[in-house]
């Protein structure tokens, strides 16, 4: 038996060890949920959408404890925790709407009628990283059980707690057995499997580009279903006629949040130049003033890293740039490392063009609107990104312009349950949440009926 110890972040203390599934359990447990399948998709749509709202309510129930789970395990602020928590309640609640209204069409043909049905896929695997590991795990179970599928689940290694806990959930709220699998594992085994095993129909997936672009590889075997949610590297950009100081009081809260572990993550902030000096030394404020601070304390605004490694690998990228300004951090055991605004002069420094994951964030100046839109789009990546402006026609110019899948004006918005999210370029394939998510996890399927002609019988003439 193979385990694995988790580590509280903020200390370097372990937490407990979690039991890792082999190979061959993890082949029983996709079995046991394609086995489930056939009751749990004909199961009514009514009584499907209560029994996620059941789900909903006992999560909501256990809100304060699945928060303080992500609090020790993954060093989340406990703000932060206890709104990834009601996450998961408000999205089963949004997609426990989905059964009674996954509509197909009737499409206009001679000769008949023609109608499409959604119909579920089967078993879904659903592979979540260690950075938001509630939020991201219910985006992808939610609309999945909500269209008639079962779904195993892989947490990452690093922050399993809060996953076996909603699977535990699910059953005390009703889910049959195999509906909800979570599978501890590593990911070279259990994720591996979910790629390779014949019966999981789709995969979805969320971490690195790296890693996303193996797992589209493998299900490429199998013409199997893949949605990949992976890096980023977001720009901020800030013209001179933003309100400045609204734009540098909330450029912290767009990169540090999450210690900066975020493939959201405004990293880097274009500045225009004529603004760039008063928006740093405002700047400069607002992250001094930032509290970062032990994640179980209330007024707790930034945690630790989430390991040793992350802790090393975030430090790396500080190597040789010229860091403007920090501010604070614990000294004390645990992974901290404090929020830090390096300045950048040319686009091909790693700092500015590789996703550090950390709480770190690059300022650059541009000149004008063309420049701007020009390095926003140098990266590989396009996820997310704000811009700051007080012109309303140079907003909806450079939102078109961005190549980004979301995008905020003079705001750093949070990723919302009921719209679409999702990256351009390698920064993902597909889109989660929003009204359409329910239906990919489907097939639609197409069915012809044939109208005869009645033919009138011959009548006797008198």
């Amino acid at each position: 038996m193979t385990t694995f110890t988790v580590v509280n972040p903020a200390t370097a203390q372990p937490v407990t060890d979690v039991v890792m599934a082999t190979a061959e359990e993890t082949d029983a447990l996709i079995e046991r949920a394609h086995d489930a399948f056939p009751a749990w998709r004909d199961v009514a749509p009514g009584e499907r959408a209560r029994l996620l709202r059941s789900f909903a309510s006992v999560v909501d129930a256990h809100l304060d404890e699945l928060a303080d789970l992500e609090v020790r395990n993954a060093g989340h602020t406990l703000g932060n925790a206890r709104w990834e928590a009601g996450n998961v309640r408000d999205v089963l609640n949004y997609y426990s709407a989905a059964p009674e209204r996954l509509f197909g069409r009737q499409i206009p043909v001679p000769g008949g009628i023609d109608v499409t049905f959604h119909e579920p896929l089967g078993v879904v695997g659903i592979i979540v990283p260690w950075n938001f590991p509630m939020p991201i795990a219910g985006w992808g179970f939610g609309p999945a059980l909500a269209a008639g599928n079962t779904v195993v689940l892989k947490p990452a290694e690093l922050t399993p707690l809060t996953a076996i806990r909603l699977g535990e959930l699910a059953l005390e709220a009703g889910l049959p057995e195999g509906v909800l699998t979570v599978i501890p594992g590593k990911g070279s085994i259990v994720g591996e499997r979910f790629v390779t095993h014949p019966l999981v129909r789709k995969v979805c997936f969320t971490g690195s580009t790296e890693v996303g672009k193996q797992i589209m590889r493998g299900c490429a075997d199998q013409v199997k279903r893949v949605t990949l949610e992976l890096g980023g590297k977001s720009a901020n950009i800030v013209f001179a006629d933003a309100d400045i100081a609204k734009a540098a009081a909330t450029a912290p809260y767009a990169v540090f949040d999450n210690a900066g572990q975020d493939c959201c993550a405004r990293s880097r902030i274009l500045v225009q130049r004529s603004a760039y000096d008063e928006f740093l030394g405002r700047l400069e404020t607002s992250v001094k003033a930032l509290k970062v601070i032990d994640p179980s304390d209330p007024d707790s605004e930034m945690g630790p890293l989430v390991s040793a490694k992350q802790k090393e690998s975030v430090l790396g990228y500080l190597d040789g740039v010229e860091t403007a300004f920090t501010g604070t951090a614990p000294a004390s055991d645990g992974f901290w490392v404090p929020p830090t605004v390096v300045l950048a002069d040319d686009p091909a420094m790693p700092i500015w063009r590789e996703e550090v994951f950390g709480p770190v964030v690059a300022v650059m100046a541009f000149d004008d609107e063309e420049e701007a839109v020009r390095l926003a789009n140098d990266t590989e990546y396009g996820l997310s990104g704000s811009i700051f402006t007080r012109d309303v026609s140079r907003a909806l110019r450079v939102a078109r312009a961005v190549e980004s899948g979301n995008l905020s004006v003079n705001s750093h918005s949070a990723v919302r349950y009921w719209t679409p999210f999702g990256g351009y370029k390698q920064s993902g394939l597909g889109r989660e949440l929003g009204p359409d998510a329910p239906a990919a996890f489907t097939e639609e399927k197409n069915v012809f009926i044939a109208q005869e002609v009645a033919q009138e019988e011959e009548r006797e003439q008198p």
